[in-house]
């Protein structure tokens, strides 16, 4: 079977699906909190009702193609390309809540009408998205879960990788970046493993090439700093 038609009803159950740590670092200041509560009165997307025909009709603006970042972390990535592409829908996965806090302050001082915002779990949106619903899904320095026995809460898995088609257009891109070594030769196993993904590198030294208008993250900065050199993954929906 195609991915893309299998029923997200037909998955395991979501108790097995941790796919990230804790929800909250350092106290939420008062400003904080009045950010998040009247930003995600904005931007934030309900998952009570179906999703629209058309997924464009979720942003103010007048877009066209739409972008996934899971697990947009400081936001340092997605308010880059929020802001420098404005006729591109971007919906924004991060359930950390200071990770979250700091992004609807930044929207608080600088409005985006194509950004929206969801802050649970990224499996939950997947399946509530419709088919053939997104042109780029990125993923972007993910927490790595080095030990063995935590590797199965890495996001990069067969099943969520069949999330990731069922979402996808033909042609659309999965992005990964990664500085952990052992991530990315997961990713890239996981990824030539599954029928509906081809890798997108044309020479050796392409994955060590950051994308087109990189503009770096905080994630990154710190790897290059302890000498961990990141690569750069992309991967066709075919």
């Amino acid at each position: 079977m195609d991915p893309k038609d299998r029923d997200p009803k037909d998955r395991p159950s979501r108790a097995t699906e941790a796919f990230f740590g804790r929800r909250r670092g350092k106290t939420i200041r008062p400003q904080q909190q009045a950010a998040l509560e009247t930003g995600f009165r904005t931007y934030r997307l309900e998952l009570t009702a179906a999703p629209p025909a058309d997924l464009r009709s979720l942003f103010v603006a007048d877009v066209g193609a739409i972008h996934l970042e899971i697990g947009f972390g400081g936001g340092e990535h997605l308010l880059h390309r929020a802001t420098a592409a404005p006729a591109t829908g971007f919906i924004g996965v991060e359930p950390f809540v200071n990770g979250m806090a700091k992004m609807m302050m930044a929207v608080r001082e600088r409005p985006l009408a194509n950004l929206r915002v969801y802050d649970d779990d990224a499996t939950r949106l997947l399946d509530w998205l419709p088919q053939a619903s997104l042109d780029g899904i990125d993923l972007l320095y993910p927490d790595p879960w080095p030990k063995k026995k935590h590797w199965k809460r890495r996001f990069v898995s067969p099943l969520n990788l069949d999330r990731f088609a069922r979402v996808l257009q033909p042609g659309g891109k999965f992005r990964f970046a990664s500085d952990i070594d052992s991530y990315v030769n997961w990713t890239l196993l996981n990824c030539r493993a599954h029928n509906a993904f081809a890798w997108q590198a044309g020479e050796a030294v392409d994955w060590h090439r950051p994308y087109e208008g990189w503009p770096g993250t905080r994630y990154e900065a710190k790897a290059i700093r302890e000498r961990r050199r990141p690569a750069y993954l992309t991967f066709v929906r075919k």
